[in-house]
């Protein structure tokens, strides 16, 4: 199972708190984690091991992991975004977003749609 962590420089405390309170379930063994570059830097500081960073996501991570999306390598994306802020890179996450729903992979774009998400692949690999 891999999941992808993606935050805007707005949400990243968000997914930090986020994924503090959920290391048991990050770091448990058979689970793969892939984070565009400053948002992967955060978490492992937080306490999650073994982050596979690719870029930034203005500088391409957001399409490194809908490429992941798109060959089926990626189970669940959480992107904390922040709808209120102007990105130059707003066709990437749209493009991302795109390939979530086109490929059918589940995608929590807030604290709440993650907490369920976690929830349920928790509940389901047990």
């Amino acid at each position: 199972m891999k999941i992808a962590l993606i935050a805007h420089d707005n949400k990243k405390a968000d997914m930090v708190a986020f994924v503090s309170k959920r290391l048991d379930f990050f770091n448990r063994d058979g689970l793969s984690i892939v984070a565009t570059g400053t948002t992967g830097s955060h978490v492992q500081h937080a306490g999650i091991r073994n982050v596979e960073c690719v870029a930034s996501g203005p500088m391409g991570g957001d399409a490194e992991i809908a490429a992941m999306v798109t060959r089926n390598e990626i189970d669940l994306v959480i992107f904390f975004r922040d709808p209120l802020g102007k990105h130059a890179h707003d066709v990437d996450i749209s493009m991302l977003m795109r390939v979530c729903d086109v490929h059918d992979c589940p995608l929590a774009t807030n604290y709440k749609s993650a907490h369920i998400a976690v929830k349920y692949f928790k509940r389901k690999n047990e």
